[in-house]
């Protein structure tokens, strides 16, 4: 079978003492033989989008990765285009070293490529969906041409840890934005931190990857023991300490191609808008009732850790 063609919509922060998980699933990607990647986006989330794109930049270079096209996209949420966010002079550092971006806007680059091969691209969103949501009001037709949106994003059966942050990271960056994804219309499967939690990277598996033959999985382990160590100092009242770190970003990648990871329900999935104790949070009916909403997504409920975790370290270790 020909592989999976998708374009990657990534908030990566890897290399600015941020999450790795945007980086390993990027990496990931490529490794997948059963993935194309066609195209690489970036937005405004885990850093800010001229941040992302630099380190992007300088991932790609490390993989050597030279084709694919690399594309800056959404600065601000849909709704806050008052939030200015710039780079660190650590990360301005790295701009002259990275491979630059192509030309463009990444929300009409989506809708330029989605458009041009209809039916057959992916779009694996693995940080907030402002660019996803300006592509679907840019061109209608994106809704009915794109393939699947695979999303990571979101907790269906549970809470957050925080008062501050009420709704899981991607969602309460632009709650707006999820909301437009989800009445869109399009295909799209819901990789939230209820699955994402549970599939991780340990002290273990770090001195596993350190001691690989491969450069990028020796680079990988040293950046999983020293995020695992920042956790620690970032929460500090969290128990028991971590000693491992979530994949979230991964796991959404690694469905593509092995949907049979996670287990699924149709859900009909609705986000808390707005400015409040509850902006992000997702809220969803199960389809329980007799007269049930008409389903608009569908929200991973399980996972098979050990197959993940197989599947991630094997592949990791062809780069």
């Amino acid at each position: 079978m020909a592989p999976t063609r998708i374009i990657l919509d990534t908030d990566l922060s890897m290399g600015a003492g941020a999450d790795v998980d945007d980086g390993f699933a990027l990496a990931l990607a490529h490794a997948d033989p059963d993935i194309q990647l066609d195209l690489i986006t970036t937005v405004n989330g885990n850093t800010d989008v001229e941040s992302a794109t630099i380190l992007t930049g300088v991932l790609l270079n490390r993989l050597n990765i030279q084709d694919t096209p690399l594309v800056r996209g959404s600065a601000t949420p849909l709704m806050h285009t008052d939030i200015s966010r710039v780079p660190s002079a650590k990360v301005l550092a790295l701009k002259d070293g990275a491979r630059p971006p192509s030309p463009g806007y990444a929300p009409v680059a989506i809708v330029e490529h989605v458009l041009a091969h209809p039916g057959e691209i992916t779009l694996v969103c693995i940080g907030p969906l402002t660019n996803i949501a300006i592509a679907l009001l840019l061109d209608p037709r994106v809704k009915s041409a794109i393939k699947e949106l695979v999303i990571m994003g979101g907790v269906f059966f549970g809470t957050m840890y925080s008062f501050a942050k009420p709704g899981e990271f991607n969602v309460f960056t632009d709650p707006e934005a999820a909301r437009a994804v989800l009445r869109s219309g399009v295909p799209q499967r819901w990789i939230g931190l209820d699955c994402t939690l549970r599939v991780r990277l340990s002290r273990s598996d770090a001195e596993t990857l350190k001691k690989s033959a491969s450069e990028f999985a020796a680079f990988a382990g040293d950046a999983t023991m020293a995020y695992i160590d920042y956790q620690a100092v970032r929460f500090p009242g969290r128990q028991p300490p971590a000693d491992s770190i979530p994949m979230h970003d991964p796991l959404a990648v690694a469905v593509v191609t092995h949907p049979e990871i996670c287990e699924y329900r149709d859900m009909a999935v609705t986000v808390v808008t707005g400015v409040g104790e509850a902006r992000g949070v997702m809220v969803g009916d199960r389809l329980e009732t007799p007269s049930p909403p008409v389903p608009n997504c569908r929200v991973a409920v399980d996972v098979n850790a050990d197959a993940f975790r197989e599947h991630f370290l094997t592949l990791i270790q062809t780069l």
